[in-house]
Parts: C-alpha cells; sequence; structure tokens
C-alpha cells in the first residue's frame, strides 16, 4: 500500500529531505484522473469509438485485400486480450470514482441536514416570535374598541349632564 500524499507546508522551512525508492503519489489527482476516465466510459462517444475501432479491426483482418498484414486473424484473440485489459483497468477506475462519489454525497448529505436543522431552528424562533406577537397584539386595545369604550362614556355623561340640568 503506497503512503498517504502530505503536500509540502509553505509556511515552514523545508528539513531534511528524505530519499524514498517508495513511489509517492497524489490519491486526489489519481482519483480525478479515474474520475475522468470513468466518466468517459459512460458516453455515447467511447461506444462509437469503440465500436468502429472494432469494426475497422475485424474489417482489416478479414478482407482479402489486407492478407499479407493480417496480425490478429479470425478468433481475433488479440482483439479479445485488449478487451480484457482495459475491462480490468476500467473496472477498478470506475469503482474508484463511485467511492469518491459516495464521499462527497455523504458530504453533502451532512451539509443538508445541518441546513435542515438550521432552518427548522429558525422557524422554530419564527413560530415563537408570531405567537408572542398574537398574545400582545390580544392584549392591547384596538382602535374600534377605544371608540366604543369612549362613545358609551359620552353617553354617560350626557344622560348625567342632563340628570343635573333638569333637576
Amino acid at each position: 500500500m503506497a503512503r498517504e500524499y502530505i503536500p509540502p507546508r509553505l509556511d515552514q522551512p523545508r528539513g531534511r529531505r528524505q530519499v524514498s525508492l517508495k513511489p509517492s503519489f497524489d490519491p486526489d489527482a489519481f482519483g480525478r484522473v479515474s474520475e475522468t476516465i470513468a466518466r468517459f466510459f459512460g458516453t455515447a462517444r467511447y461506444l462509437f469509438i469503440q465500436s468502429l475501432i472494432v469494426v475497422i479491426w475485424i474489417a482489416l483482418n478479414i478482407l482479402v485485400v489486407t492478407k499479407a498484414i493480417r496480425w490478429d486473424p479470425y478468433p481475433f484473440i488479440l482483439l479479445n486480450l485488449a478487451f480484457s485489459t482495459q475491462a480490468a483497468y476500467a473496472a477498478p477506475l470506475i469503482l474508484l470514482a463511485q467511492n469518491r462519489q459516495a464521499e462527497r454525497d455523504k458530504v453533502q448529505i451532512a451539509e443538508d441536514k445541518a441546513r435542515e436543522e438550521l432552518s427548522f431552528a429558525t422557524m422554530e424562533y419564527l413560530t415563537r416570535e408570531i405567537a408572542s406577537l398574537r398574545m400582545a397584539v390580544g392584549e392591547v386595545a384596538t382602535r374600534d374598541y377605544v371608540r366604543g369604550e369612549l362613545q358609551s362614556l359620552l353617553k354617560e355623561l350626557d344622560e348625567r349632564g342632563r340628570d343635573y340640568s333638569g333637576e
């Protein structure tokens, strides 16, 4: 298993360089390349190019005109070997791309969950605020209520005024 790639730190001076015969590579860069290849394998363009190569390969190895330069006669063993090699490399690259996509999906799910929790908390807060405003407004005298009370007081004063003036 290859060791993990650690990019050099720019905020520290270089220490002694250790010479190692072990290959070191950036797994993220390798992953990006594998995703690019896996995406290309899934396109109609790739299928068309591969089909075209197979048709040309078979045609050149069957036609009588090219009898002198046949490199892969009828059972097409070399073509079969090429497909097997391609499949042997394609499968792990596609799996690696799927694993990277699954990791990105996990991160996206976690971010969505955090965003949803924040939205829920905000909505709950706003609901409480609206409820408290409704309660406060319910205790406040409205204009119609005050007007009605003033009119009833005026009537009472008018009645008392008539009672005092008429006696």
